[in-house]
């Protein structure tokens, strides 16, 4: 397939380049800054300049092209701040993005969507040791700080799912680790001796490789059944403090300091949330049955302790 790719450069975006070209797909990637051409380009793809978020520049950014699908990769985690705005970046990626970006998959004749969402749309909330599963209730309010992280998730999946005439397939994937993504960033902070996790150890979260969340991608876009949702976790879930051991030993950093829930609420409001409010154990069953995807690493210390690519 042909394939317009919005959010190349990221985390995910440059395992999934990789993983999309070594399946035989074409990769034209959309990319804000101009001065990551050569890197799209040493990946193997075509780049394109664009912003998601500028509708009408986009439109004449594609305008002539034509493509197969529409991955919808696009956020702004790394610039992430403790506090919640009510202009979250990435946020409006997942309402105002989804929505330009399904304008232009129709104007280059895509017949379908993929789109990123997250594990975390079950809500910020402690759901005890039942394993969630994709028949459970996503994207409702919870009366939470991070509401509006839910309904980011909530309108990227209803606006490809009721998209109509392009196939809508939504990705909720665990927390991102591996190299470019949240324990990279961890582990630089542990090296400064700042980042906290909860006294008590936090609430259990489910996380999945990069690599193994591309391949995902990469099946989900061949074999995703329009309108469905697919988790995508490995097999382990693990506390806050057992993700900060493992990245510890991983980087060769300090440990974390533990600090108590209240205190960090003060400090960093949308981490107390994640890591002490919430809790979850999420099932990838579904993903593995119908897209024939398995994660490689089925654990956090198992993905950590993988060199990283070539």
């Amino acid at each position: 397939m042909r394939v317009l790719l919005a959010g190349a450069t990221g985390a995910i975006g440059v395992p999934l380049v990789r993983a999309l070209t070594g399946a035989g797909h074409r990769v034209v990637a959309l990319v804000r800054d101009p001065g990551k051409h050569d890197l799209v380009r040493g990946l193997g793809a075509e780049p394109v300049t664009a912003d998601v978020m500028e509708r009408d520049a986009l439109l004449r950014a594609v305008e002539g092209m034509t493509a197969d699908a529409v991955l919808h990769e696009a956020t702004a985690l790394r610039g992430a701040a403790p506090r919640l705005k009510v202009d979250d970046p990435t946020n409006a990626l997942r309402h105002t993005g989804t929505e330009n970006l399904l304008a232009a998959a129709r104007a280059v004749g895509a017949r379908r969507l993929v789109t990123q969402s997250m594990i975390l749309g079950y809500g910020y909330a402690d759901h005890g040791d039942r394993v969630l599963t994709e028949s459970d209730a996503f994207g409702l309010p919870r009366r939470s700080y991070a509401d509006t992280v839910v309904a980011g998730c909530e309108s990227t999946e209803q606006q490809a799912f009721g998209a109509g005439d392009v196939e809508g397939v939504a990705l909720r994937y665990g927390l991102f680790y591996g190299p470019r993504a949240f324990s990279d960033m961890f582990a630089d902070l542990m090296r400064k001796r700042r980042p906290c996790v909860p006294t008590g150890g936090g609430g259990t979260n489910c996380w999945i490789h990069v690599d193994d969340a591309a391949r995902a991608t990469v099946a989900a876009l061949e074999r995703g059944r329009p309108g469905h949702a697919y988790n995508i976790v490995d097999g382990e879930p693990v506390t806050w403090r057992e993700f900060a051991a493992a990245v510890a030993a991983a980087h060769g950093t300090p440990p974390p300091r533990a600090m108590p829930r209240s205190l960090l609420r003060l400090g960093a409001p949308y981490l107390a949330c994640l890591m002490a409010d919430t809790s979850m154990r999420v099932s990838n069953a579904k993903a593995r049955e119908e897209l024939g995807w398995q994660p490689s690493y089925g654990s956090l210390s198992e993905g950590l302790a993988a060199p990283p690519p070539g």
